[in-house]
């Protein structure tokens, strides 16, 4: 069964169209995925190289890269194809954006100090938000007032596990909280499997990043208070914007609709958020739309350069070589670090009921797996949803909450900063102890 593409608002890894097994895939060659690779590394490296000329031709780098996989589609592969990721990437920029918008125009403010142990509890509320609002929902809601209330001392590890986090991890309860859960529900999947079967999975990742946060910001909040620095206490409590909350709730309901009325009422609410917008909320948060322009220029390339790593992914799913619950939960996560994470979700899900001589798209198949081979479908999850959080492009809360942070004047890692000094020594780690405790056997 041909399904449309749908994306689930709370959480964006990216958007993606369910691929069902006899979906239309052009026949793409591996050199395809050169300009995906390229995009990868000059937004990785130049700004490292040059700010400056990236700040001001970083437009022409991935919109001309995308224009050309575009392009080559169109005229030589499957114009179709190009035409659905346009889709895609729209409902993509109209879920974030007006997220962006709406949340933008709530201000919350408190004097109270934020210790080590109050940011770890943030973090935690965050991370349960997640499954409510979805990642992307809580991200923009979260990331202002967790900035202003570490201001005296923040540092780009503040914004980094908030990424962890709220971003990604905090989402693998619901199929409200992350595309690819979302996406198994609409494949089969009990809504309450999620939390029934991940929530041991989840608490484990969550309590060890956690827990390596509260250490390091601790160190930090020692060495901050040696070099003299008193924090400033108090108890006020700020909210600005209450009405905005509305029309939150009305772009996060849109996404049970269908395209476009889906986009539509996301950007009619955004809109209307912005124009009845509480002045002083505005002005309290430095609210301007130069986050969002950001990313929409470098999403759009990234989209269509994907597109061949995609399909490539989709027509040699079935000769990966991975055969049990934990191979399919490091190829899941490794994926979802730099493609899309939904229909990374759905081929490796696809590939494990093949195994079993199941079918996806048959919801009495998905309950077999579910009853006889449940493992595969935890570590296929597990994989898509913690792993987002490994680079900034993993997942489309990352990018936003950096980009926000960055006109905040926080100083963030860079994108093989945020990789080499966070990613790899803490999340592999924790990643690593989850394989051994629930997907080595």
């Amino acid at each position: 069964m041909r399904m449309r593409t749908l994306f689930i608002t709370l959480v964006v890894s990216f958007p993606a169209e369910v691929w069902a097994a006899e979906a239309h895939i052009p026949p793409v060659k591996g050199w395809m995925v050169t300009p995906f690779v390229v995009l990868l590394v000059a937004i990785a490296v130049v700004p490292f190289i040059n700010r400056g000329w990236w700040d001001r031709y970083y437009p022409h780098v991935s919109l001309g890269l995308g224009f050309a996989v575009f392009s080559y589609y169109t005229m030589a592969l499957d114009l179709r194809r190009m035409l659905e990721t346009a889709v895609d990437y729209l409902s993509f920029i109209a879920l974030i954006g007006s997220l962006f918008v709406a949340a933008g125009g709530i201000y919350l403010h408190t004097e109270r100090h934020a210790t080590p142990l109050v940011n770890t509890i943030l973090l935690s509320i965050g991370a349960v938000i997640s499954n409510l609002l979805g990642t992307t929902g809580a991200s923009m809601l979260l990331i202002r007032p967790f900035i202003r209330m570490n201001r005296q001392r923040i540092r780009g590890f503040h914004v980094v596990f908030f990424i962890f986090v709220v971003s990604n991890i905090g989402g693998a309860l619901t199929p409200i909280g992350d595309p690819p859960l979302f996406l198994g529900y609409l494949n089969g999947v009990p809504f309450h499997w999620t939390i029934l079967q991940m929530w041991n999975v989840w608490l484990l990742a969550l309590a060890l990043v956690l827990a390596l946060f509260w250490v390091l910001d601790t160190v930090s909040y020692r060495r901050w208070l040696g070099e003299g620095h008193r924090p400033v206490r108090g108890t006020t409590f700020d909210l600005k914007g209450t009405h905005n909350f509305v029309f939150l709730l009305i772009i996060l309901a849109a996404v049970f609709t269908h395209t476009p009325l889906r986009e539509i009422i996301m950007v009619c609410a955004a809109a209307a958020a912005y124009r009845f917008a509480d002045q002083k909320a505005l002005r309290a948060n430095e609210f301007t739309f130069a986050p969002i322009k950001e990313v929409a220029i470098l999403f759009a390339g990234i989209f269509a350069t994907m597109v061949p790593a995609l399909d490539y992914l989709a027509l040699n799913a079935d000769r990966l070589g991975i055969k049990t619950p934990g191979a399919f939960y490091w190829a899941t996560g490794i994926l979802s670090s730099f493609l899309d994470n939904a229909p990374t979700y759905l081929n490796l899900l696809s590939a494990a009921m093949g195994l079993h001589g199941l079918v996806l798209g048959n919801t009495a198949h998905i309950r077999s797996l579910i009853a006889s081979h449940g493992a595969f479908l935890r570590a296929i999850s597990a994989g898509a949803v913690f792993f987002g959080a490994s680079t900034y492009i993993g997942n489309g809360p990352n990018f936003m909450v950096k980009s926000i942070a960055e006109h905040a004047r926080v100083d963030c890692p860079s994108f093989f900063g945020y990789m080499v000094e966070y990613s790899i020594p803490v999340l592999i780690p924790v990643f690593t102890v989850v394989w051994l405790v629930f997907f080595r056997s």
